[in-house]
């Protein structure tokens, strides 16, 4: 797919993705604030954040400054290599950031990250606990009957005889 020549996209303007890590400790309507101010600070140095999901609360693979787990955020963004790197100086600094990663993309994703569709898929299949403790799962059809026996045939099956 042939990418628009900066000159007619604007001047100096790329495309970005960023995943950024917070704390486990922080809440959900702090971790949308943390990613409210670096979206308004994207906005002043004249970029544009084109999508935004939080991942939610996941584990991590590894331990983080004592964490376990973090707030995952994903961020699409079309702006000036400074506002990016403006975002990433900010995120640096503060310190309910974990880790971070921006890299540059030809083109921003349409739709739904591959993250939030396996996210969907999970929720979708049905629950397998009930099938250790033997209760049937929604939907489940009741075991089938055992299929009859053979019917016999003309032929008597031969006695055996004794010696």
């Amino acid at each position: 797919m042939r990418r628009a020549p900066e000159s007619e996209r604007g001047f100096n303007v790329s495309l970005y993705e960023t995943v950024f890590i917070a704390r486990q400790d922080i809440s959900g309507t702090q971790v949308d604030a943390l990613a409210d101010t670096f979206q308004q600070l994207i906005a002043d140095q004249g970029g544009e954040i084109k999508k935004r999901e939080y991942w939610g609360l996941r584990n991590l693979a590894y331990r983080m400054n004592k964490n376990r787990k973090g707030h995952y955020v994903l961020f699409n963004i079309d702006a000036p290599p400074a506002a990016v790197a403006e975002m990433e100086r900010t995120m640096r600094i503060n310190e309910d950031v974990l880790r971070y990663l921006t890299i540059r993309v030809e083109t921003l994703e349409e739709g739904p990250s591959p993250v939030m569709q396996s996210r969907g898929s999970r929720e979708d299949r049905p629950r397998r606990d009930r099938d250790r403790y033997g209760e049937p799962r929604d939907g489940d059809r009741p075991a089938a009957e055992p299929a009859p026996a053979p019917a016999a045939t003309a032929e008597p099956a031969a006695e055996p005889t004794e010696a």
